[in-house]
């Protein structure tokens, strides 16, 4: 049998790419999609790559039914697009809101829309969105993201029980703090002593998509760290 297809999406960034990295490890055909087409570089030899833009649905239906044509239909799609903006809830903008919304929500809903039609052929799949614990959390200072990460946890609610009954498993991870390098500069030793690695992260998300999680589903993991 050829090994099951998972397309993690952000996999120009750390957690994306150490992720698509464990899941071949783990014996997936791995496709990582992002629309920066140097951070996709940084992907090992062997993990297929795909440039575009999840934020708008018809790119992200074009990427998942190129991958299913050419690599074949997906077990499994990670979505660890993500972005931030600090902020007070008086001072959010329009633009701060709509990008927000684009990014941590929008793209799971049109990228999940993309792949369900081809896992529900099949009758299974594993879905996992990266939330974060501000979503779960009121958070104050980071209004807009907050509002963007408690869509996506709601989100992930709803999928998973429109989803469930087809056979698909959506889960998300929620992350506080990651130790990347885009992260390092700006955290202060007192911040950074409470990170968390994107390699401890991903550990967490290849459970969630293998048959040792078949019984969670709907399920938001905090993965805080200490």
């Amino acid at each position: 049998m050829s090994a099951p297809v998972a397309i993690v999406v952000g996999a120009g960034g750390e957690l994306g790419r150490v992720t698509a990295q464990k899941l071949a490890v783990s014996g997936f055909t791995v496709v990582g999609v992002d629309r920066n087409a140097e951070g996709l570089k940084e992907l090992p030899d062997g993990i297929r790559t795909e440039v575009g833009d999840a934020t708008d649905p018809a790119v992200a239906k074009e990427v998942v039914d190129r991958v299913a044509a050419e690599v074949g239909p997906p077990d499994v799609l990670v979505n660890a697009l993500g972005t931030y903006h600090l902020g007070d809830a008086l001072d959010a903008t329009p633009a701060d809101l709509q990008l927000m919304i684009d990014v941590n929500a929008g793209a799971a809903l049109w990228l999940t829309q993309a792949v369900v039609p081809y896992m529900r052929d099949r009758g299974a799949g594993a879905i996992v969105h990266v939330a974060a614990r501000p979503g779960l959390e009121p958070t104050a200072g980071m209004a807009t993201y907050g509002v963007s990460k408690a869509a996506l946890v709601h989100l992930t609610h709803v999928l998973d029980l429109e989803l469930r009954p087809l056979g698909i498993r959506v889960n998300a991870v929620a992350p506080q703090i990651l130790d990347t390098a885009k992260n390092r500069p700006y955290l202060t030793p007192d911040v950074l002593a409470h990170a968390v690695s994107p390699s401890a992260v991903a550990d967490v998300i290849t459970f969630l998509v293998s048959d040792a999680a078949a019984p969670i589903s709907g399920a938001v993991v905090p993965t805080y760290g200490p």
